[in-house]
């Protein structure tokens, strides 16, 4: 454990960010199940709904820098994708 007073602050910073960042993290992971689910129900009307949502909320991890902009690129490119195929 940290004994300076310093240390003991960036303690106490670095467990509300890791907290912080685990609730983002499954934000997304529910998001991303939640399109899926709509998928295997076959609802496109509720999986593109769906898509919106996932889309903004990886998006806001990314500018959060929580995951990196490269990671939610291909998390909301392969969900967009499974989702064209099937509207069609």
């Amino acid at each position: 454990m940290a004994n300076h007073k310093s240390a003991l602050k960036r303690a106490r910073q670095n467990d509300i960010r890791r907290l912080r960042n685990k609730a983002i993290r499954t934000r997304v992971k529910n998001v991303v199940k939640d399109v899926r689910q709509a998928l295997a129900d076959q609802s496109d009307t509720d999986a593109a709904v769906e898509l919106n949502t996932a889309k903004s909320a990886i998006d806001k991890a990314a500018k959060k820098g929580v995951i990196h902009r490269n990671t939610a690129a291909r998390k909301i490119s392969r969900l967009t994708k499974r989702v064209n195929a099937a509207r069609k």
